[in-house]
């Protein structure tokens, strides 16, 4: 397990402003298309948009450091979040051509993996016997979100004239004049796009800090739900890949710190050598210093939606940092 530091948080920031170039986004593409598929292997470009965001846009970098350091201090000083259940709205954009094939179910059916995965009720968790490599049972994250729609008829949109046959990671899904669809109340409210990812991605979130125009998670239709009029990817079809981009508007990042060995700036899971596939072998321990064991059930990890089932208590805390700051006003203790 990692102690974080502000000079370790230094470090990380340094890490990610020395990785930015023209190239970089670019080469994550390059990447994605000759690599793992969304039918072989779970693709997330969260990291890679913000790379391409820091690249182009310095007050970006100075939000984040800040934001980063406010969190250092929230996660040292043992800060925690009022009591209590919290109520987060939600807005979904379908952008198909047929949007009409994401039914209200298969939306419903997104939202209760989402209330269920961050509560901590999901089936998974429903012994003490559940393998977690070695995480404490009781220490199992509950984060207490409840997410929601508050008007089916305003807040689900739906677009089936657009000519974009699929997107990528430069947000033209998000924008009506591209071919997508503006975001509805982007400073209160959760925006999700499905559409159709191209290169084999299954989804990318924005991380708290940027433009409200862009704020929000985007989800490959094949991943979204557990119930659909057609054929979900088979190892995604549980709702995890919405969790998993969820966690990164909350500014979580990857468990392996998206290089080898990396940190994910949480004190109390494990240093991985790389990201995990599939689903791993109980006992599968990392290369990295000390050899732990890898957390690799974790959402923020890329296993198959059947093997990622846990927040830990040190990813909640880094979520109530960003609900104490930058996510404030997308939260409340009642439903509105």
């Amino acid at each position: 397990m990692k102690r974080i530091t502000l000079s370790m948080l230094s470090a990380a920031l340094l890490i990610i402003s020395c990785q930015k170039n023209e190239s970089s986004l670019q080469n994550s593409r390059e990447e994605t298309s000759a690599g793992a598929t969304a039918a072989g292997g779970r693709k997330c470009a969260s990291q890679e948009v913000l790379d391409e965001q820091l690249r182009t846009d310095p007050e970006r970098a100075r939000k984040l450091e800040e934001l980063e350091q406010k969190t250092a201090l929230f996660q040292n000083n043992r800060q925690f979040r009022a009591a209590g259940k919290l109520y987060a709205p939600v807005v979904v954009n379908v952008v198909l051509s047929d949007a009409n094939k994401v039914s209200d179910a298969q939306i419903q059916s997104q939202l209760d993996v989402l209330n269920r995965d961050y509560n901590g009720t999901n089936t998974e968790l429903n012994n003490s016997l559940v393998y977690l490599a070695g995480y404490p049972y009781g220490s199992v994250a509950k984060c207490q979100i409840e997410f929601y729609i508050q008007d089916w008829a305003t807040d689900v949109n739906r677009r089936s004239n657009t000519t974009t046959t699929s997107f990528g990671t430069n947000d033209a899904v998000k924008r009506t004049a591209s071919g997508g669809l503006d975001p509805e109340s982007p400073t209160t409210k959760l925006n999700i796009w499905v559409c159709d990812l191209s290169s084999g991605l299954l989804g990318y979130a924005q991380f708290p800090g940027g433009s409200s125009a862009t704020d929000g998670v985007v989800i490959d239709y094949q991943g979204f739900g557990t119930t659909a009029s057609y054929a979900l990817y088979s190892a995604y079809n549980k709702g995890r890949s919405a969790t998993h981009e969820i966690g990164h508007w909350f500014n979580l990042r990857h468990i392996w710190g998206d290089t080898h060995c990396g940190n994910d700036l949480v004190g109390d899971t494990p240093l991985h050598t790389d990201a995990n596939y599939g689903c791993p072998a109980a006992g599968l321990k990392s290369r990295c210093s000390g050899k732990p064991l890898m957390q690799w059930m974790n959402y923020m990890d890329y296993t198959d939606d059947a093997c990622m089932y846990m927040f830990s208590s040190g990813q909640k805390t880094r979520m109530d940092a960003a609900i104490d700051g930058p996510r404030a006003a997308y939260v409340s203790a009642v439903k509105l």
